[in-house]
């Protein structure tokens, strides 16, 4: 039997979620063909370069041969495997990076993919580099390097050296985890000049291949260094002369740093060798034991996993039950709420998963009768949409976290939000600043999280829902075959010809609003429109709450035949509009003007000279 502090306490939390009534199938193949083309292009991307089967005839391993030799059978996850932010031809910025144990240890490992250009720096890299190390920054486990760099790739030098996040960052990084007391270890294989002699030497521990070597320069970089900036007769000439010199007499090689500068703290004459040889140091290094945080004995969910193929829908405009999620995802699907009633938009709570601890937070899907309280107040009804933040959401996630910081429980965050809610009613009750106080919240606790974006992140709810931003705190994210992320969602406008940051961009840059939705757009126009208004009109807006703005969308979406007459409630209070016919007409008025300025200016004005 089980010994854990309060058992009675964490033991008996109440179950949540029930069996499936029907399994979706067309929802499930929809997803599951998402994920399918995903681990293709992963596939692709590791495949690329030169073959498995050339590598291991000249005597090297693969990344990923390395990489399942040294962790533990079972234990590995990739991380970041498709992150390819300067579009590389061969589809990965040059490491395979991802988390693993080591003799039972929890680590991070990037590995050089030595299939490409030997491993050399690309562009992306350095940023991939510094997300691994933040992760085992905020996790406080190992950083583990299976290194094979050859330096830079000189004709995109420009896109990896420079900048704050450039080819030099990661050696700062690895010098503050060793500050730290998270040891950074490596194991080379290879020849790794320049950057890639740094990203040797700035970890804890090194461990070298007897073919290996680590210098400032190499043959491979004499032709960059040319003053003439490019390679003609003269210079090549040149570099073959230094290379066949370089070769004769190859800097930093194992019988100087482990003969004299005593750099190299081992060195093993096989591949096998060195990746024992790292084993063998995380094995020396201390780490908790897990029974120490346990507070239940690990359990399976009571509901099948799978399940989450028919739960979620592919279609963003379909609401579904952010419960029954929860209840595939923690031990004996048991889940302790926090504050249920109160900021109902936000799930928040206690749960287990693997017998420990965990803070979570979810958004609730659907709708929300009589809700946010500050419209109410105001307009006497009032109706809240799942997905979106309100005040009580704000007020209650602030307190979750700050309690979950005292108490030092690690945070997961389910994300499925489609942004603030905004207008002046959301600032009259200070939306803004209680985001803003959420944000502080987070980066005052100092807790390790992960966030899931299930389906949508819109906007700030993004980042303030233990988003990827924050840097001290999300140790990563993670999406699914649903995932969209977007400021608003099928905005996304550039003048023509014109990428990302302004200069020329590819065809897939070019999308126009007008790929949109159209239920969407309808749904995120009249909001536009109605935050660009005049304050005389708001205040018009505040006297007559049937011009509210769920109102007002209906009368732009709607046939003028149809357009319905104010609510009896509203009529009560305004006798000007107890006339139905009456308050038709003043909606007209009110609105059509609206309604036109969605126009181009041209085609109003060609209206006008024909009244």
């Amino acid at each position: 039997m089980s010994e854990y502090s309060m058992p009675s306490y964490f033991q008996s939390m109440p179950v949540i979620g029930k069996d499936l009534s029907a399994f979706h199938e067309d929802n499930a193949a929809e997803i599951q063909a998402v994920e399918q083309e995903i681990h293709e292009i992963r596939e692709a991307a590791l495949e690329a370069g030169k073959s498995t089967e050339a590598l291991n005839e000249s005597g090297q391993w693969t990344a990923m041969q390395r990489i399942m030799e040294l962790v533990d059978e079972g234990t590995w996850c990739p991380l970041n495997s498709l992150y390819n932010p300067q579009d590389n031809k061969n589809g990965s910025v040059g490491i395979v990076k991802g988390l693993g144990r080591i003799d039972g240890k929890w680590a991070v490992i990037i590995a050089s993919d030595n299939k490409k250009l030997a491993g050399a720096w690309v562009p992306g890299q350095a940023d991939s580099l510094l997300r691994g190390s933040d992760t085992a920054k905020r996790l406080r486990i190992p950083l583990v390097y299976v290194l094979n760099c050859s330096g830079v790739k000189l004709d995109e030098q420009e896109k990896v050296y420079p900048n704050r996040r450039g080819g030099g960052t990661p050696f700062y990084r690895n010098s503050e985890l060793n500050q730290m007391g998270v040891p950074v270890i490596v194991g080379i294989y290879g020849t790794n000049p320049a950057g890639g002699g740094y990203h040797s030497i700035s970890p804890t521990i090194l461990i070298a291949h007897q073919d290996a070597n680590m210098a400032v320069g190499g043959a491979g970089i004499v032709g960059g260094m040319s003053p003439k900036g490019h390679v003609d007769k003269e210079a090549a000439e040149a570099l073959i002369k230094a290379q066949k010199n370089l070769k004769s007499d190859i800097p930093g090689t194992v019988a100087i740093h482990y003969g004299e500068t005593g750099f190299f703290r081992e060195v093993y004459a096989d591949e096998e060798g060195v990746l024992a040889g790292i084993r063998k140091y995380i094995d020396m290094l201390p780490a908790y034991d897990p029974e120490f945080f346990r507070v239940d004995d690990p359990k399976e969910p009571l509901f099948d996993a799978n399940d989450l193929y028919s739960i979620v829908p592919f279609n963003q405009k379909r609401s579904y039950d952010m419960v029954e999620v929860l209840a595939r995802l923690f031990d004996g699907s048991e889940f302790m709420e926090y504050k249920h009633g109160y900021g109902p938009e936000m799930i928040t709570g206690l749960a287990k998963i693997d017998g420990l601890l965990v803070g979570v937070v979810a958004n609730y899907q659907g709708m929300l009768m009589n809700y946010p309280e500050y419209k109410m107040a105001t307009y006497g009804q009032a109706m809240g949409v799942g997905g979106k933040l309100y005040r009580q959401g704000l007020i209650k996630m602030n307190e979750f976290v700050t309690l979950c910081a005292r108490d030092r429980i690690p945070m997961l965050w389910v994300q499925d939000t489609t942004g603030i809610d905004v207008g002046n009613d959301a600032e009259r009750a200070e939306l803004l600043g209680l985001g803003q106080s959420l944000i502080y919240s987070i980066q005052s606790s100092k807790l390790p999280m992960m966030e899931i974006t299930l389906r949508k992140g819109t906007a700030a709810a993004h980042y303030v829902l233990g988003g990827p931003q924050g840097n001290d705190n999300n140790a990563f994210s993670i999406g699914t075959a649903t995932t969209e992320i977007y400021v608003m969602h099928g905005y996304v406008h550039r003048p023509s010809g014109q990428g990302p940051e302004g200069g020329q961009g590819s065809a897939a840059h070019h999308r126009q609003d007008e790929r949109a939705d159209p239920g969407l757009r309808q749904e995120v126009q009249p909001e536009v429109l109605r935050q660009g208004r005049h304050d005389r009109r708001d205040r018009r807006h505040e006297r007559h709450p049937s011009l509210h703005p769920g109102f007002r969308q209906r009368l732009l979406s709607e046939p003028r035949e149809h357009l319905p007459g104010p609510s009896d409630a509203a009529a009560a209070r305004h006798p000007r509009l107890r006339r139905p016919e009456r308050a038709v007409k003043y909606h007209n008025n009110a609105f059509l003007g609206a309604a036109r300025r969605q126009e181009p200016r041209s085609a109003r004005e060609g209206k006008r000279r024909v009244q």
